[in-house]
């Protein structure tokens, strides 16, 4: 592979990273056109989707190189969003070795979580908050917390295994019911209806929407209405991950 082809390649990993983390179209494609600016294109054509990136530049010489990549699954890490950005400014101000930008880009791609405590306290804080919020009790709240640690572990269980967003999304929200019920019936919780809601709002996909209509607001229509179609999957995958397990076992709470 030449050196030309090698650089693109870089270039497209930064890319992927960036739109797997969650970031906006509008930002892949300047990211990427900025990038192969400052190694030396003077070309560069963007097409992005969410779930496809082509990238066809000119080099000085005349030489035109294509190359795509398929992406697979996306998620929300404002993390790597932000190395990559901190990364993008760094190559326009001083254009860094190829080596070199490969392995800034491998550290970002193997970056490790952080507190592994941080995740859960937050699936913990939020669960609770509300469905305390939507007026249940402290004990509602207290049930809802206990039920977020449900969904955090399928989440990651899911997330190792490789399960479809989808999928993923109607096993979570059945999970969640059916440990909401054992918490009522138990005697924990008491209002059913608010310990649901509560751990809803952890599955509800908020980022993704909001992303897509602004990618829509910018003018990248397709992947606007790509990304707020996804978001209306996985609501109804909630919706039906619910019904599953509340027609089955009962719903009164």
């Amino acid at each position: 592979m030449q050196q030309q082809e090698q650089t693109l390649f870089a270039i497209l990993d930064a890319g992927e990273l960036l739109l797997t983390a969650g970031a906006e179209v509008a930002r892949v494609e300047d990211t990427i056109r900025r990038m192969a600016r400052a190694y030396g294109f003077v070309r560069t054509d963007v097409l992005t989707i969410t779930a496809s990136m082509v990238v066809t530049v000119q080099a000085a010489d005349g030489e035109v190189f294509t190359q795509t990549r398929r992406i697979l699954r996306r998620e929300t890490d404002m993390r790597r969003i932000e190395a990559i950005n901190a990364l993008s400014r760094t190559v326009c101000q001083n254009t860094l070795p190829l080596d070199e930008l490969r392995m800034r880009i491998e550290e970002i791609r193997s970056m490790p979580e952080g507190s592994k405590w941080r995740l859960p306290a937050a699936y913990l804080l939020i669960a609770g908050s509300f469905a305390v919020f939507f007026g249940g009790s402290w004990r509602d709240g207290i049930a809802a917390m206990l039920c977020s640690m449900v969904l955090y572990a399928v989440g990651r269980v899911g997330v190792r295994i490789r399960l479809q967003p989808i999928v993923l999304t109607v096993i979570s929200a059945a999970l969640m019911c059916l440990a909401a019920l054992i918490t009522v019936k138990a005697g924990l919780g008491q209002g059913l209806d608010y310990i649901i809601i509560g751990n809803i709002m952890l599955l509800i996909p908020g980022i993704a929407l909001v992303t897509s209509l602004r990618d829509m607001i910018v003018g990248d229509t397709i992947s606007g209405l790509l990304g707020a179609c996804e978001a209306l999957l996985r609501a109804i995958a909630i919706a039906a991950g619910c019904a599953l397990v509340l027609m089955q076992l009962g719903g009164a709470g």
